[in-house]
């Protein structure tokens, strides 16, 4: 088999343990708390970085830099002469197109290396999403060139729908207008956002009440044709609220039948721009 190295960044939230059962690269962005840089190596529990936030700590995060980026495929071309990197959207992070400066540089320094750096324009577990596929692709034999066309196919298909509790996260790292975030000072108010054909985040609607908000990720999937079968997945991310994650869970299961779940902690960075709180689903449809 061509064997090929996956590489993503920690915007995708994956766990851990897939990350290492399926020997995916990770590039580190790093995150600041009290002008303490983590992600470089030193890094908090999740539950206790949310925990500060709900303490009134706010984190401000930094892409990948093309030097970091170059040093990453560096260790990774040790072992791995091609390498297809997923990146987090370009709407969101600069760190794809680090991403991209440094695979030029690479394989201008190592004729033999061979990187593909693909813009996701997804972020979270709808970067995770296409992730899983691509390792899934490889595993089933697929070459770097076949598993990155599926992916650049598969891109404008990856659906990513999001509750919040506070839009103010996201309005202080600019991520959505001011106008968006008065949405998120309403009482009871619970904003669904998006990620859009561009990569960017982008506010559909609001519902009141929480139980409500989470009911509306459900009924998203129908609205955009969740593709539905036994082979199917739905990704969960939270922000330090598992019960409300497995809740969104059980009505997905009950109402499409899904019954294959990957739920996962919304990571430090994505954390810090969206806040405790957050639930969102991922998955393949029609279009975004």
């Amino acid at each position: 088999m061509d064997y090929f190295k996956i590489v993503t960044d920690s915007m995708a939230d994956l766990p851990k343990d897939y990350l290492d059962k399926h020997q995916i690269g990770c590039m580190n962005l790093s995150y600041i708390i009290d002008d303490v840089v983590y992600g470089q190596g030193k890094e908090l529990e999740l539950k206790e970085f949310f925990d500060a936030m709900r303490k009134g700590k706010m984190p401000t995060t930094s892409q990948v830099n093309p030097d970091e980026a170059k040093a990453c495929f560096e260790e990774y071309y040790k072992t791995n002469k091609k390498i297809l990197y997923l990146a987090g959207s370009s709407g969101i992070s600069g760190t794809y197109n680090s991403g991209r400066i440094a695979a030029e540089e690479m394989m201008y320094e190592h004729p033999d290396c061979e990187i593909v750096v693909i813009d996701t324009l997804s972020a979270s577990l709808g970067e995770g999403l296409l992730v899983y596929k691509a390792v899934m692709l490889r595993e089933q034999g697929k070459s770097m060139e076949e598993t990155a066309q599926w992916v650049q196919e598969n891109i404008q298909k990856t659906v990513h729908i999001i509750t919040v509790d506070d839009l103010n996260h996201l309005y202080r790292g600019g991520r959505v207008s001011r106008t968006s975030a008065l949405v998120g000072t309403l009482v009871s108010v619970k904003p669904l956002i998006h990620i859009n054909q561009e990569g960017r985040l982008v506010v559909l609607g609001k519902t009141r009440g929480r139980k409500k908000s989470l009911d509306s990720l459900v009924e998203y999937m129908n609205e955009k044709n969740a593709l539905r079968g036994k082979d199917d997945i739905v990704f969960i991310m939270h922000g330090d609220c598992i019960s409300d994650a497995e809740y969104v869970k059980e009505q997905v299961n009950a109402r499409y039948g899904i019954e294959n779940f990957m739920i996962s902690y919304a990571g430090p960075i994505i954390g810090t721009h969206v806040g405790p709180g957050t639930v969102a689903i991922f998955f393949l449809g029609d279009s975004r």
